[in-house]
């Protein structure tokens, strides 16, 4: 990538995700200024002690003054009253874009707010961590993860483009998805799990005969990578479910499925489909690492015991 591409950017919301595409700004010199605002003042006084953005406003409305992109990295649930706010204060030709994790309801919320001579594009990276906060973020979160744009009716091309360059500059793969396809592919690779995640942690907390210390001390990898995905941020997945309740449920209820299956074979004792079952999971599991999106290593980046 060459130049910079946004004279000004700002972010609304400095989280994980924001903070880690402002250090990858920087990382690749894409951006003039950036500026950011956040609802706590916690949140603004962290920022500035980080130096996390070039400049951190006391009100959205001062953060987006003049910028070229605006990202909204608030809860799905915050979206529309931000919207609202800075809708009568965005620079004419500005594109508006975000990172929430469901899109249908993030496009029925924000784009009414927005006036004609602002191009919004949804958007939503496929990065993360089970950390939150503005300390969380680094520059790599987003090397060679995909970050899905999903234009609204009518969305400018040359806004899009841009947009495209601007995450490829910072790292990720982009491809261009339409909102019901996107909430539909999430609900399966990403919202269900998570629930079930939380499920499992929440069943193993009501199993009293299995003491905390025994959970905690024992944990297998199984359960250990539960915890890591149920340990994410509660007020972003309450407002995920709400707000892609359909394809969610949808998919709870395959999965529902499945799992009345499984259990039947195992009653049965079918050892066969139990076999014919993992086998079809785990080349699942082959294509992940063949297509680079996570690694085989047999201790996933876990500390050893000393020799």
């Amino acid at each position: 990538m060459s130049g910079v591409i946004y004279n000004r950017v700002a972010f609304i919301g400095l989280g994980l995700i924001a903070s880690s595409m402002f250090w990858a700004i920087k990382r690749a010199g894409l951006v003039g200024e950036v500026t950011g605002y956040a609802r706590s003042q916690q949140t603004r006084d962290t920022a500035r002690r980080i130096g996390l953005c070039d400049r951190i406003c006391d009100s959205a409305i001062e953060a987006v003054k003049d910028a070229d992109l605006v990202v909204l990295a608030v809860p799905v649930g915050a979206m529309a009253e931000i919207a609202q706010e800075i809708g009568p204060h965005l620079k004419p030709g500005a594109t508006v874009t975000d990172v929430g994790s469901v899109k249908r309801a993030v496009i029925d919320a924000v784009a009414p707010h927005l006036p004609e001579n602002v191009h919004f594009i949804a958007g939503h990276p496929l990065a993360g961590t089970e950390h939150s906060g503005p300390e969380s973020g680094f520059a790599e979160l987003f090397d060679y993860r995909w970050t899905l744009l999903v234009p609204v009716e009518n969305s400018d091309e040359a806004a899009v483009a841009r947009l495209q360059e601007f995450w490829q500059g910072i790292g990720a793969y982009v491809e261009v998805m339409d909102a019901d396809h996107h909430d539909l592919v999430l609900a399966v690779t990403s919202h269900a799990p998570h629930l079930i995640a939380y499920t499992m942690v929440g069943v193993a907390d009501d199993l009293r005969r299995v003491t905390d210390t025994e959970v905690i001390k024992y944990s297998a990898a199984g359960f250990r990578d539960f915890t890591r995905i149920a340990a994410s941020d509660p007020t972003m997945w309450r407002d995920v479910f709400l707000n892609n309740k359909d394809a969610t449920l949808e998919i709870l209820g395959r999965f529902t499925e499945e799992l009345f299956a499984l259990q039947r074979a195992i009653r049965t004792g079918d050892g066969d489909h139990l076999h014919a079952y993992f086998t079809r999971t785990r080349a699942i599991r082959r294509g992940i690492i063949e297509a680079g999106q996570d690694t085989d290593a047999p201790d996933f980046g876990r500390k050893k015991a000393p020799q």
